[in-house]
């Protein structure tokens, strides 16, 4: 002590002292806690959970792609398989940094080994995978790519080629929009799909049966357990344990039969030798499609590799050849609606089948200056229901139609599918338009001139002979003329009828699928509308293709107006073709026992006698006569003196 001063008080810094002793304790008690429950959790709480983790850190699950199962014709005739291929494939930590990378690229580039074009997908690709995968970047190499590779291989460290399978088309592009074809999966694939059933894969369906029957064709993946370390790199072959792995093979996708005649489709695709346009063969026994075309087509097996510029031009062209006419194309149905409205006049009472018409070549429009002229011009005279649909006499429909009016006529066509999709089993059907008062006031409902919402007398007109709003799709006019060639017995169009398992060959059948019956009119009035389709093609406008047919044929003709033009206007020759009217033709056969439902529509063709009907007559020769030559022989054509009277 200095001057009554105390320098240090021992007891305040033992207290300070216990009271820093008992913290520091109680911060090791705490730690110590700590460290037992956390090693608590790690060795029995979540024991299994870091058992399974570290045991993902030894092996792992490689798949192994099944083999995509078969298209098949109705006979068995192989429509789509799988062939090898060799794909060029690159694992990044082979090849080096990013700058190496682009090097290895531009490099095989400039060898021929994969396109110019592409390059920054398959940098893309390399960059989305882990540095140690084999990622394709040539998904099928020709064998001037092989070579290529071949004398440059050394100057490419980390690039590989391997051999895969692939999809392979033995008739190129024949029925491509029916079959569809497989493509690279991409991100939108992948917002539908299990993605662990699509590992190891890299390719799906994207359009027609591939498409629709993704599920059956893809199968099942088979897998490896291999050896890796903990960056996941494989180890194999240097563990005591590799015999214990397991594995499971894989179990190839169920083979699709299709309902499609090989030779049939041949032959419709020949008949329009480099026309645009489409056809559509139906069954009418069970809406089994017999023959899909929409033309121009593609090749669909450059989708399962990489598609050249000029490959890329040409399915861009401005024929459009990616477009689905057959069941996508909206066309007007011209004067291939003409039974039905026959029909509906008779079903309504407002005409009788003997009763005879006029035709002077005009139609006025009651209340109204419009003039309603005969399509192709001339004069028809005297007819009655039966000739004016042999004849095409449009006249005597417009008559008709403005008796029967839209209401009565939307309600008798709606049940036979117009204004409909038919419910085809692959995807992009359109439903076309069947024309009604309410449809008209919707379609203008935002129009500055209201009465352009308003149906008028010469509405009613225009469809009474497939003009105005209506549009029809050819599936649409395979399956009407189904519908007639049944006499209102209605199935659902399809393109698949069995599946196949390839490893016993087991078929299971698809059972067809019926449809509400179109009571339409009485028996005695099918009848009626049949012989006025069977004069078609021996008085009337499509008589030219049907002379020396060894069957009978019930058609109808048509011809649809592409080109709006004034009342006194007449169409030519001499008009651009994009102008030209589009060619229709229906009809079924033989048509005592019809057996094949056809409709044919050629773009911008002119008349439907001398277009689409001689391709109709191919495709029904194709499918008809194998099969009437090995059943019992057929009555010849009845001659034009035996048809009713008109």
């Amino acid at each position: 002590m200095v001057s009554g001063v105390r320098i240090k008080d021992h007891r305040a810094e033992q207290r300070s002292f216990f009271r820093r002793s008992a913290l520091a304790g109680f911060v090791i008690v705490g730690l110590v806690l700590l460290l037992l429950g956390r090693l608590v959790l790690l060795q029995v709480v979540r024991y299994g959970y870091y058992t399974d983790q570290a045991e993902g850190n030894r092996a792992r699950l490689e798949p192994i792609p099944a083999n995509r199962g078969l298209i098949l014709d109705r006979n068995g005739k192989v429509l789509a398989e799988n062939r090898p291929s060799y794909q060029l494939e690159l694992v990044r930590e082979q090849v080096g940094d990013l700058k190496a990378l682009d090097r290895t690229l531009a490099g095989l580039a400039k060898i021929g080994a994969i396109p110019a074009a592409d390059v920054a997908e398959a940098r893309s690709a390399v960059l989305a995978n882990r540095t140690f995968d084999s990622v394709p970047i040539h998904l099928s190499l020709s064998d001037e790519e092989i070579a290529a590779f071949a004398v440059h291989r050394h100057e490419f460290p980390g690039v590989e080629i391997h051999q895969r399978t692939t999809r392979y088309y033995p008739y190129g592009a024949l029925a491509v929009h029916a079959l569809g074809y497989v493509g690279r999966i991409n991100a939108q694939d992948l917002g539908k799909i299990d993605q662990r059933a699509y590992e190891g894969t890299t390719l799906i369906g994207k359009l027609g049966v591939e498409q629709s029957r993704e599920s059956e064709l893809h199968g099942v993946n088979g897998f490896r357990e291999i050896l890796v370390n903990a960056q996941g790199r494989s180890v194999q072959g240097h563990h005591e344990l590799k015999d214990t792995l397991r594995s499971a093979k894989p179990h190839a996708g169920e083979d699709v039969i299709t309902s499609l005649d090989l030779a049939t489709q041949q032959a419709a695709e020949a008949a329009f030798d480099g026309r645009r346009g489409a056809a559509v063969a139906i069954d009418p026994r069970n809406g089994d499609v017999l023959a899909f075309v929409s033309l121009p087509g593609f090749d669909p097996g450059i989708f399962g590799r990489s598609i050249t510029s000029a490959e890329n031009a040409a399915l861009n062209d401005e024929s459009r050849p990616q477009f689905d006419r057959a069941i996508r194309g909206q066309y007007p149905a011209g004067s291939t609606v003409k039974p039905v409205m026959g029909m509906a006049g008779l079903a309504y009472g407002v005409i009788k089948p003997e009763d005879v018409h006029y035709c002077p070549g005009e139609y006025h429009v009651p209340g109204s200056s419009r003039i309603a002229r005969e399509g192709k011009g001339g004069v028809h005279g005297a007819v009655d229901l039966r000739k004016a649909i042999a004849v095409s006499c449009d006249v005597y429909f417009y008559e008709l139609a403005y008796k029967l009016q839209i209401d009565r006529m939307h309600d008798f066509l709606a049940p036979f599918g117009y204004g409909a999709k038919t419910g085809i089993d692959i995807s992009g059907e359109e439903a076309g338009l069947l024309p009604s008062r309410e449809q008209k006031a919707a379609k203008y409902r935002n129009s500055r001139d209201r009465s352009e919402g308003i149906w008028y007398p010469g509405d009613s007109v225009n469809v009474g002979v497939g003009q105005g709003d209506m549009l029809v799709t050819p599936m649409q006019q395979a399956h009407i003329a189904a519908v007639l060639a049944a006499k209102g017995t209605v199935f659902q169009p399809r393109l698949v009828t069995g599946l196949r398992d390839p490893a016993t060959g087991e078929t299971t059948a698809i059972a067809p699928i019926e449809l509400p019956h179109v009571k339409g009119g009485t028996p005695e009035q099918w009848d009626v509308i049949m012989d006025g389709m069977r004069q078609t093609m021996t008085i009337g406008t499509a008589r030219a293709i049907a002379t020396s047919a060894e069957y009978h044929i019930a058609g109808k003709t048509g011809t649809a107006q592409a080109h709006s033009v004034a009342q006194n206007e007449r169409l030519g020759s001499t008009l651009p073709e994009n102008l030209r009217d589009h060619a229709w033709f229906i009809a079924f056969a033989p048509a005592e026992d019809p057996q094949i439902a056809v409709a044919v529509l050629v773009e911008h063709g002119g008349f439907g006698a001398s277009a689409a009907a001689p391709i109709a007559r191919k495709i029904m020769d194709a499918y008809l006569l194998p099969r009437l030559k090995t059943a019992a022989p057929a009555a010849p054509p009845a001659a034009a003196a035996k048809v009713p009277p008109a």
